[in-house]
């Protein structure tokens, strides 16, 4: 299993001030493409499946987070999934078509939240396909149980979020929450980063 980096974003957690006056993470649709069954390889590293020699198309992403629970504590153990389409705006899910499908692509991975709450993931910038702007599922497991599923959208693309229903479906302030940008990573040039904290109810 490919081993993943800290965080490169710093992740902030909330002052007791600010915890009590805290947003949730919305909730939203998981969609049709989370997997029936684990793919063989489903470590955090989504640019890369299994042996392939090729890296996944598309623009690499460093993806860092903190979950915190309603308190604004840091939540340790938590597990993580993180799924979306590929650079060609397929899913590696058998409900989507095969034509077009990125085989490097992984798709779909799962890791474990540290003692402070963080995980990272490496992935590819979300691309859009007919009906949905660019986004990427998340979903939060805690002893075993599904406790929020949710996405997250590009900063860059307002004209495309604005268009999308289950975007206009939030409120301003939840729409806050999972807007995000991708910025350069100094780190590793050529590549972007960017941060979704989740904030458990």
């Amino acid at each position: 299993m490919a081993a993943i980096s800290a965080p490169l974003i710093a992740c902030t957690l909330a002052e007791p001030a600010e915890a009590a006056n805290a947003v949730a993470t919305p909730r939203q649709t998981a969609g049709p493409f989370y997997p029936d069954e684990f793919p063989a390889d489903h470590d955090a590293d989504l640019l890369q499946f299994m042996d392939m020699e090729a890296p996944a198309r598309g623009e690499a992403v460093h993806v860092s987070g903190a979950v915190t629970d309603a308190a604004g504590e840091p939540v340790s153990g938590a597990t993580i999934d993180l799924w979306q389409c590929d650079a060609n705006g397929v899913y590696h899910h058998p409900g989507d078509r095969e034509e077009g499908r990125d085989a490097a692509f992984q798709g779909f991975g799962r890791t474990e939240t540290d003692a402070q709450g963080r995980y990272a993931f490496r992935t590819i910038r979300p691309v859009p396909y007919p009906g949905r702007t660019p986004h990427i599922h998340l979903r939060v497991w805690r002893d075993g149980t599904s406790v929020l599923t949710t996405q997250f959208y590009d900063a860059d693309r307002a004209d495309l979020n604005m268009a999308d229903g289950l975007y206009r479906s939030m409120s301003a302030a939840e729409r806050a929450l999972v807007t995000v940008p991708f910025i350069e990573n100094e780190g590793e040039p050529g590549t972007l980063m960017t941060q979704l904290d989740v904030r458990l109810a």
